[in-house]
């Protein structure tokens, strides 16, 4: 039987990548649709733009992308958000988030409930929820999913815009969480939990939120996964690393993907790295596979 294609939502922020070099499209939502689009699915990106030129060149940019725009709103108050990046020697950006943009305004719709209702996953993060009127938006389209949809909470903190409320709140609603080596040691101090070795951590987060998998990455040196079950841990690939901006996100929609298909935890994680890895190798967020296909592209990650 052919594989059925998931709808696969990427909730939050959309924004502009302000490099030295030029802007790139990025935010979490928009990176990791684009990614689980190229896997096959349905990725839909749901955010909010202004009416500004930079919202106009966003919403043809997810055009070329083949992402679908009609769950981005457009707010005529707001302006399309930014965030000036700097990366360093080694890749790893440096972020300046502007505020008071159009994703911390995004607004509870008919049309993103009834999206709500038909998703397979969603992802969310902490950053998008900053301001309350988007955070009280994304807490109502988590509620709005089905029973077994799958909620991924990608905690992605930044700057100062997190709490522990926010925390604590998001790890409660969600399915997943993922997270990074340096966010889960602060994570456990945000919700006053006792630090251990990362698998320690992990499994305590899994069991007091009764999580179904919790993933720790660790840059180049690979992830953790843990289940009730079972965990696995991958070394993670060498490759030249472009900038890392993304990858994350990357890793995040390949471990979806696996998830969903009940594949076994040990290639998830493998197959999660790989994906990772090639998108650190490229330019920006959202590169073009080789030939037009993931799976050339993957092949010559070894």
């Amino acid at each position: 039987m052919p594989d059925r294609k998931r709808v696969i939502v990427g909730l939050g922020e959309l924004l502009w990548d302000l490099f030295p070099a030029g802007k790139q499209l990025g935010g979490a939502p928009a990176n990791f649709a684009y990614i689980a689009s190229l896997f096959g699915d349905e990725g839909i990106p749901a955010s909010s733009l202004g009416t500004d030129n930079l919202g106009d060149q966003a919403i043809e940019r997810l055009g070329r992308l083949g992402l679908p725009t009609g769950f981005v709103q457009r707010d005529p108050q707001h302006p399309t958000g930014t965030v000036k990046v700097d990366v360093d020697a080694t890749g790893q950006p440096r972020f300046e988030i502007s505020e008071g943009v159009a994703w911390d305004f995004f607004a509870w719709t008919p049309r993103w409930q009834s999206l709500a209702e038909k998703a397979d996953a969603v992802c969310f993060g902490s950053l998008a929820q900053r301001a309350e009127r988007s955070r009280s938006t994304i807490i109502r389209f988590l509620r709005g999913t089905r029973e077994q949809a799958v909620r991924i909470f990608d905690v992605n903190l930044r700057q100062e815009f997190y709490t522990g409320e926010i925390i604590a709140q998001s790890m409660k609603m969600a399915t997943i969480v993922k997270l990074n080596h340096d966010e889960l040691p602060r994570v456990m101090r945000l919700l006053e939990l006792e630090t251990g070795g990362e698998g320690e951590s992990a499994r305590r987060l899994l069991t007091l939120h009764r999580l179904k998998l919790v993933c720790v990455t660790r840059g180049t040196g690979g992830s953790l996964l843990v289940s009730g079950e079972e965990s696995n841990e991958h070394p993670g690939f060498r490759v030249k690393v472009a900038d890392t901006v993304g990858a994350g996100d990357a890793f995040t929609a390949a471990m979806v993907h696996g998830y969903l298909r009940g594949i076994p935890l040990p290639e998830i994680n493998e197959t999660a790295n790989r994906v990772g890895a090639w998108v650190a190798s490229q330019p920006g967020a959202t590169p073009a596979p080789r030939a037009g296909e993931l799976h050339r592209s993957l092949a010559e990650i070894a």
